[in-house]
């Protein structure tokens, strides 16, 4: 399980430290992937195969089904961290997601977001009220 908020930078060759916590699943492969609010979705091989083969079972007929696959698929790359643990992220996402150097990586349970740290800022900002007054309409049965 990804967890946490880590705040790496941006090398000049658009390299990324992954946090140490995160590397050994994803040592053996991963993809990146443009996310939902312009972040960008880091999923292990394995989880992204997987999540590849439930979309496979969707109805093509459907155009929101078609259009949500054309926009995760499309940029999709597939990566094997360096020895140092850096994992390149390719242009076309680099400005999907608006990264330059300062970035925010958070893990989400069953993937790793990766943020322009200032657009993390603005987004913890305007959700914070909601996060507040949420909790059994995501979680049924509350929280605790």
């Amino acid at each position: 399980m990804f967890l946490g908020t880590h705040t790496p930078r941006l090398d000049e060759k658009g390299r990324l430290f992954l946090p140490a916590k995160f590397r050994d699943k994803l040592a053996g492969g991963l993809v990146i992937t443009r996310g939902q609010e312009r972040c960008l979705y880091v999923f292990a091989m394995a989880d992204f195969e997987r999540l590849a083969a439930e979309m496979n079972n969707t109805p093509v007929t459907n155009r929101a089904v078609r259009n949500f696959q054309r926009v995760l698929l499309s940029a999709a790359s597939d990566e094997i961290p360096d020895k140092q643990g850096r994992v390149t992220i390719p242009a076309v996402l680099r400005e999907y997601a608006g990264l330059t150097k300062d970035c925010t990586v958070i893990g989400t349970g069953n993937r790793v977001e990766v943020w322009d740290t200032q657009a993390w800022n603005d987004f913890l900002a305007a959700t914070e009220d909601d996060f507040a007054e949420q909790g059994e309409e995501v979680i049924p049965g509350g929280l605790f």
